[in-house]
């Protein structure tokens, strides 16, 4: 009975992951929530997700590397590459340097860290960032897989690893086949990929402006010469590829006859933002000055920011009126640029998601209250950011101690990185609200809620049962080909789901497959690991793809051209490479 119950919620949570009809971290927590009330755990197996330690470094990491990128101990690296004036040095070095960093920082927070600082150094070359984003996503995650610390995928996969078999991994015991990896993507990158990469123009050239296609909403004042006009006439024939969406009066879309632009109407536009700025002017339209007190001090220079929605961040599926954005940044909203532009609303009513990128009109003294909110990434903006070496050398200090400690067996690795997140507090180089503010609740819930879904499977002998399959399909071939089948089988499903819940889903039938085969587990848990980490085929398949579609203007074709031949290359490796570094 607890088998057939494990396996109905298992599907409900498949269902949910792949539709996300729910949020990834409240499903986590209806799994536990339903394991726990039909009887399948125990109290104890239920919340073991929060005791463990792939929970707790997985929080630890995320203090530690918002210190690094607060203190700007980065920004050096932007200087470095703003320098290069070679495309191919430039792509080359970029790719040296965020394999270094995401191998012992997490993949999402280098991305963030890097996206700004090769946005900036490639357009100050006069080279469009749709060349290089792309390959920094991918980047971080080859090397997030070269370490236990750089992705955590690799510290659950650990865990659970610890927790039903008694074995784990060391923290550079992934890094020889790791850096094979980082090697292969490298390649692939600069040879192949280089001419794959789309050019999608260069922001603030004569050709475009900002990051792409924006949907401004933009108010029809008396002296308006849209006045009279209908949708289609609005955009004077002069101007290209600008699209009227809607005429919103009160708030709501106009149709038939009524929908003749009055006086107090809004228009929503589509477009790059060069050509609805012409039109703006050919119509005499205006942004709306929703609350005047936001123009604070008429003298002081005011900036156009473009800050991008980070994964975790706490505007998600909120709107701009519902937070009271305006008053929250003193800023206004001019545009919205996201994957579907297709936005038939008032822009403050548009419930935000990851990627989305607000076009900001700010004052030059709220750039760094931008670049210090957790929840947004500052993507370009004329005023520099400031850094404090004292500050950027001690937060990489502390991150160094950690690892090296850890690496010399003096420490376990959870207590290391708790001492390292106790040290930035006594230094105060990074405070307790920003500290809690650092870490990515979605993640942790996730972890901690899907860990007895684990649990569940080893324990009702579901593992076992889908191993039991495997085995008897593949079994006449020997483990390379159960390997090959665990790393498809994550692999496919990373695709369509959280690359943790897949890990979870996944381990626990390697294990079983393992012990059914006489063979020993590890090479079946790297491939979960790898697997899980790496996936290049889709723009919403890991949070670095969904951070970089937005902002180098990409297409979704873009990342299967790119990275499906990527993920294959991945594949043959690991079935030919895993058992050489990991032997069964």
């Amino acid at each position: 009975m607890d088998l057939w119950l494990t396996l109905g919620i298992l599907a409900g949570a498949i269902y949910l992951f792949v539709t996300e009809k729910v949020r990834m971290d409240v499903v986590a927590l209806l799994v536990m929530t339903a394991l726990l009330a039909t009887g399948v755990v125990t109290v104890p197996e239920a919340l073991s997700g929060f005791s463990s330690q792939a929970t707790v470094m997985v929080g630890a990491m995320f203090v530690l590397s918002a210190a690094l990128q607060r203190n700007g101990a980065l920004v050096a690296i932007g200087e470095l590459l703003s320098k290069i004036r070679w495309r191919w040095l430039f792509l080359l070095l970029m790719l040296v340097l965020v394999s270094c960093v995401s191998a012992f920082i997490n993949n999402t927070a280098t991305v963030a860290v890097f996206l700004p600082l090769v946005i900036a150094a490639s357009t100050a070359n006069r080279w469009a960032p749709s060349r290089f984003l792309i390959p920094l996503s991918y980047m971080s995650q080859a090397a997030g897989a070269c370490t236990l610390i750089g992705t955590s995928t690799n510290l659950l996969v650990d865990a659970m690893a610890r927790e039903s078999a008694g074995i784990g991994f060391t923290l550079f015991e992934f890094a020889p086949l790791g850096i094979v990896f980082v090697g292969i993507c490298m390649l692939y990158l600069m040879t192949v990929g280089r001419w794959l990469l789309p050019d999608r123009g260069i922001p603030g050239s004569d050709d475009t402006e900002h990051v792409g296609r924006y949907v401004a909403e933009l108010l029809v004042p008396a002296e308006s010469d849209a006045i009279g006009l209908r949708r289609e006439q609005v955009v004077p024939a002069t101007i290209d590829d600008v699209l009227v969406l809607e005429i919103l009066r009160n708030g709501d879309p106009v149709h038939g006859e009524a929908a003749v632009v009055r006086e107090g109407d809004r228009l929503l536009l589509r477009g790059e933002w060069k050509q609805i700025a012409a039109v703006r002017r050919a119509r005499r339209l205006r942004f709306d000055h929703v609350a005047r007190d936001l123009d604070g001090d008429l003298a002081a220079g005011r900036v156009q920011v473009e800050a991008m929605v980070s994964p975790g961040s706490h505007l998600i599926g909120h709107t701009l009126a519902g937070m009271r954005f305006g008053h929250m940044y003193r800023t206004r909203v001019h545009g919205i640029h996201r994957r579907l532009l297709d936005i038939r609303q008032p822009l403050d009513h548009v419930e935000l998601s990851v990627g989305d990128v607000l076009l900001l009109d700010a004052p030059e003294k709220a750039i760094e209250d931008l670049r210090a909110d957790k929840g947004m990434i500052v993507l370009g903006t004329h005023k520099e950011a400031k850094v404090d070496v004292f500050r950027a050398a001690m937060s990489v200090l502390v991150m160094a101690a950690t690892i090296g400690v850890v690496a010399l067996g003096w420490l376990p690795i959870v207590v290391a990185a708790l001492i390292g997140c106790a040290a930035l507090l006594v230094f105060r180089l990074i405070d307790p609200d920003e500290a809690y503010r650092a870490i990515d609740w979605r993640v942790i819930l996730l972890l901690a809620g899907i860990i007895p879904l684990g649990i569940a499977l080893q324990k009702t002998g579901g593992a076992a049962l889908a191993a039991e399959f495997m085995i008897g399909s593949l079994g006449g071939y020997g483990p390379l080909a159960a390997l090959a089948a665990v790393y498809l089988m994550t692999a496919i499903a990373t695709e369509f789901m959280s690359n943790n819940a897949s890990a979870v889903l996944v381990v626990p039938i390697a294990l079983a497959a393992a012990e059914s085969l006489g063979v020993d587990p590890k090479p079946l848990l790297v491939a979960v690991a790898f697997a899980a980490s790496t996936s290049f085929a889709t723009p919403i398949s890991y949070q670095t793809n969904t951070m970089v579609f937005t902002a180098g203007g990409y297409r979704f074709s873009d990342f299967v051209r790119i990275g499906l031949p990527l993920n294959v290359v991945f594949c043959t490796a690991a079935i030919l490479l895993i058992p050489r570094f990991f032997p069964f």
